[in-house]
């Protein structure tokens, strides 16, 4: 047994036989990839559990592996096939994503399948269904406390509904992707209720100590996440034990250090992508690896889990993808990307700078980030997005923003103050969330056109929203739409009178379908009608334009005239010379750019979303909140 689990070759070698033994047939290819893919699961669930964890603990994730490649369905074998061929499909300037709640935007998961031809009508190629598992009556954070990971939500449907969607999305080009919220499940999952029922096989899958010695180490240097839901990290059980809970008070975190966790939430993830999802969104992945004396954020350990699931998903279900949700310190947020980790991310940076910029007119902070933070590994990609259904924190490191004279502390303050209409003059109606009283740390909720004038019906609020979505659609990556946002969706302050919603003033910014407003999207003479049709139309622009693909930008800075400078610029590179200029005028009053920032130009070239011809040796002029996609030849 030493030598087996001493030579990795041996022991992948004693995995495959273990499988002949127990009557798991696999067939070549599946020994195939156990054999280019398994090394590396070996290496890292060493590196996490220790050379003596056994070699038949080892053996069972790839049995588990070879159990899921067997029932795999035929057309999810093709597509493995497929993405082999083509690898980075992801980073098509036709991607474009859309997310959005079952029961909020259609009801139930038949009702999303007869959405479809609008999704196809807007341009989707990727649909991410916010979470919806089986959770708790009541307040259950919006579907992240999940009561079981094979059971969808009753109300919405079935697994057998949800697996049909999947594959009528995918029959038109739609990738499903969903939630993987692998830190925590709810109080209620049965691993909970029968851990603290003291059931040996499921005690150890949380942190449960006896009285608050452990966990008053832990808090002295871990930070409150929900503040307006208890204190510290831990709660206290019925039975006066406390369990940890980074979250809400139902939400019990995981115990990663056992290896019974990693390889039953491995069975949940196989079990995900058999169903049909093709993107895994990795919730809350700075949280899920617990050290005393740390922050218990983004340890060493958080990288070697995922690369371990990304291993094991390599042999079992190839094409899957994960994606990082992963809302830290920005040199953290890079951290996660890789090919063998997480091959998409959200671009938190992006987003909250974005409304940084609309907020002071100044686009200084957010073109030092395009420039020294956008940058990614070849096999990856941003997921870019305006807004989402969580709140906006204001993500920025304070060394950035100390190069251009800014303090951290008092811009957050400043911008917190903005957005929720404190600040005299502001256009925006957003609503603060999780304030703390003592350090009055707020993140803002409030959807697109809410915080962007819409709903103070400010002259220049549609272009502020389609400003904040051009930007969005031309800096790289996989574009994301929060359904809604494209017709204008104001806020829904009614969620202050649901008893499970009125604490959360995320749901205000999570309302239902606005039908009126759909069924407006054509009329020009309505708020809807003009959004949409210039949403729309950068999006048709977009998908014509293959110097949007991928994620590189160039630099292209457009000299100030003063401190600060209100426009943004970024060059997308396309063969023979061929680069499509974005600017973006975040202020309230038209600018020029002088012909000799486009020196390195020939003259002639064309505005795409206007498709009008621009004489680049006389400069452009840029309208207020206005954008500019100029396509240009290098001299």
């Amino acid at each position: 047994m030493t030598h087996v689990e001493d030579d990795p070759a041996d022991e992948l070698g004693a995995a495959l036989e273990r499988l002949g033994q127990r009557g798991v047939t696999v067939d070549a290819d599946f020994e195939r990839r156990v054999h280019e893919h398994g090394p590396v699961l070996l290496d890292l669930h060493r590196s996490l559990y220790g050379p003596r964890d056994g070699a038949g603990s080892f053996a069972s994730l790839i049995e588990l592996a070879a159990e899921s490649w067997r029932d795999r369905p035929g057309d999810l074998r093709a597509l493995d096939s497929r993405r082999a061929i083509d690898p980075d499909w992801f980073t098509s300037n036709r991607m474009l994503g859309g997310v959005c709640y079952v029961d909020r935007y259609a009801g139930s998961l038949e009702a999303v399948r007869e959405r479809i031809p609008y999704f196809q009508e807007l341009g989707l190629t990727y649909l991410h269904l916010m979470p919806l598992f089986e959770s708790p009556e009541g307040d259950n954070d919006g579907g992240y406390a999940v009561s079981s990971y094979r059971r969808v939500d009753p109300a919405i449907g079935t697994f057998e509904d949800l697996a049909a969607l999947a594959a009528e999305l995918r029959a038109v080009g739609i990738s499903l992707v969903v939630d993987f919220i692998f830190n925590h499940t709810s109080d209620e999952h049965e691993w909970a209720r029968r851990a603290v029922a003291g059931d040996p096989e499921f005690e150890n899958f949380y942190l449960i100590y006896p009285d608050r010695t452990m966990p008053d180490r832990y808090e002295r240097t871990v930070r409150e996440i929900f503040p307006d839901d208890h204190p510290g990290s831990f709660v206290q059980l019925p039975d006066g034990r406390w369990i940890w809970a980074t979250f809400y008070h139902f939400q019990w975190d995981l115990d990663y250090s056992n290896p019974a966790v990693f390889r039953a939430m491995a069975g949940e993830m196989l079990f995900l992508a058999n169903l049909g999802v093709e993107i895994l969104r990795m919730d809350a992945v700075a949280f899920v690896w617990k050290r005393l004396g740390t922050p218990c954020e983004s340890l060493p350990e958080v990288h070697l889990l995922l690369r371990a699931f990304n291993a094991l998903l390599r042999i079992a279900a190839p094409s899957v993808l994960f994606k990082s949700e992963a809302i830290v310190h920005p040199d953290e947020v890079a951290e996660y990307i890789s090919p063998d980790e997480c091959q998409l991310s959200y671009n938190p940076l992006q987003m909250a700078l974005t409304w940084e910029a609309l907020a002071t007119r100044d686009a200084r902070l957010l073109q030092q980030a395009l420039d020294t933070r956008h940058a990614l590994p070849p096999g990856t990609a941003w997921i870019d997005y305006v807004r989402s259904h969580d709140d906006i924190g204001w993500t920025f490191a304070d060394e950035d923003a100390a190069a251009l004279g800014i303090d951290g502390y008092w811009h957050r303050r400043f911008l917190n103050d903005f957005y929720v209409g404190r600040f005299t003059g502001s256009f925006a109606r957003g609503i603060p969330f999780q304030e703390h009283p003592i350090t009055l740390d707020a993140r803002i909720a409030g959807t697109a056109a809410s915080l962007s004038g819409i709903e103070a019906d400010d002259p220049g609020g549609e272009d502020r929203l389609l400003l904040a979505y051009a930007i969005a659609f031309s800096t790289g990556g996989i574009p994301l739409v929060y359904l809604g946002d494209e017709v204008a969706q104001l806020n829904d302050l009614d969620y202050a009178d649901d008893p499970a919603h009125a604490h959360d003033a995320r749901w205000a910014h999570r309302p239902v379908y606005p039908a009126e407003r759909y069924a407006e999207r054509l009329d020009p003479t309505t708020v809807p009608g003009r959004v949409f049709a210039r949403f729309t139309r950068m999006l048709q622009v977009r998908r014509e334009t293959p110097e949007f693909a991928g994620n590189e930008l160039v630099p292209f800075h457009v000299p100030a005239s003063g401190a600060s400078n209100p426009v943004l610029g970024y060059q997308r590179p396309g063969p023979d010379g061929v680069r499509v200029i974005v600017l973006a005028n975040v202020g309230d009053h038209s600018t020029s750019v002088d012909a000799s920032t486009f020196q390195a130009f020939d003259a002639d070239a064309v505005e795409l979303l206007s498709e009008r011809p621009v004489h680049l040796d006389a400069g452009v002029e840029i309208a207020p909140h206005g954008v500019l996609w100029i396509r240009a030849h290098l001299r």
